[in-house]
């Protein structure tokens, strides 16, 4: 028994000094620091750490850390020695932080997801009136229903996008075809990579409904009921059931359990080829790479190579390639981006904070990588 709890001490020694030698302060910091509603994990950790996503370990290695996950308004946090962080509960009259806000990634947790294949979904065939398009209020009939239950909710969904490597996305129509003249002179640029896989299309809510009539007689498709004015349905758009709560309310930062290989940045929301602090990313890692929510990356520009002006003859830049050249460049740092959300083969995480904008086909590395 003596033996076991000598065993057990050392282990834990060991433990805490792993995270002591590990974490870096940012500079001077204060002995104790209140947190404040509209704090997020992320920034009181940057704050006073130069690896935020460093500090729910180092919580976890303090038994006097009720629960490192979660933290709240008025919370008085003991940060006398950064390796030892005790927490003085306060008043539970707030929500509990978490590492970012969720209104900045709402969107992308209840409307998009990302899935293998769509054409085996039941989908939209028509509308009532004969109308062209359908909204809130209006029925919509649905082929491939056969087997829902009156009542049962569906969400309505469309293909966007189709995700792949080596180039990283195409633009889809509504009905899942690549859209005709897709791409531009930047979407088309493809950074070199060694893998070649599809890793699947992304589904866009458009609009939610309820099943209120089955296929009977003659009747070959059932009716369902829209709800959400958001968005028009289309002839073609897919079903899927609604989900409860599909994704997670708490984020908590760290770093990748084993780096996922060969892993680009595929798209940056509501942009052509770049980003910064506050925008949503996707990459080509997910559930199957051991990728989780709060996984925190760092990206990195790829170090091109270039000819040598001064033992070539070659004066123009034109004669550059990123694949060849005499003179092999550093890889440049941009940012730190955290997953908030995985699929098998793709997640979205949000950039967090960098020195220069995020583009398609940046590198995805470790939080620690030089």
């Amino acid at each position: 028994m003596l033996t076991r709890l000598r065993t057990v001490l050392a282990v834990a020694m060991l433990t805490v000094g792993t995270y002591a030698v590990a974490v870096e302060s940012s500079g001077s910091h204060p002995d104790t620091y209140v947190v404040r509603k509209g704090d997020t994990l992320w920034d009181i950790s940057a704050r006073f750490l130069k690896k935020p996503w460093l500090w729910p370990e180092i919580w976890q290695a303090n038994p006097q850390v009720a629960n490192p996950h979660l933290i709240y308004p008025g919370d008085v946090l003991s940060l006398a020695y950064l390796d030892r962080v005790g927490v003085q509960p306060g008043p539970r009259q707030e929500a509990p932080i978490g590492a970012i806000p969720l209104s900045e990634i709402e969107p992308f947790l209840k409307d998009l997801r990302v899935t293998d294949a769509f054409e085996h979904l039941p989908y939209v065939v028509g509308f009532e009136d004969n109308r062209l398009r359908g909204s809130a209020g209006q029925a919509a009939y649905i082929k491939g229903l056969d087997a829902a239950q009156p009542g049962q909710r569906y969400a309505v969904v469309r293909p966007t996008v189709s995700y792949a490597l080596p180039r990283h996305s195409r633009d889809l129509e509504a009905h899942g075809r690549p859209l005709v003249g897709d791409g531009n002179l930047w979407k088309q640029y493809v950074a070199p990579t060694a893998r070649n896989e599809f890793l699947g299309y992304e589904l866009a809510q458009v609009n939610v409904g309820t099943v209120t009539r089955l296929p009977a007689g003659e009747v070959t498709v059932a009716t369902l009921q829209l709800e959400d004015s958001g968005h028009e349905v289309r002839a073609g758009d897919r079903l899927i059931p609604v989900e409860a709560q599909p994704y997670d309310l708490q984020f908590f930062p760290h770093p990748p359990a084993a780096q996922p290989a060969d892993v680009r940045v595929l798209a940056v929301a509501d942009s052509f080829t770049s980003g910064g602090p506050r925008d949503v990313i996707a990459i080509s890692a997910g559930r199957v790479d051991g990728v989780d929510n709060g996984t925190v990356f760092s990206l990195w520009r790829q170090g091109s190579h270039v000819n040598n002006k001064v033992t070539t003859r070659s004066t123009s830049r034109m004669d550059d390639r990123f694949s060849g050249g005499e003179e092999f460049l550093p890889d440049e740092y941009a940012a730190h981006a955290m997953v908030f959300r995985t699929f098998d083969k793709v997640s979205y995480a949000l950039v967090m904070d960098g020195v220069k904008p995020v583009r398609v086909g940046y590198e995805v590395a470790h939080p620690d990588a030089q």
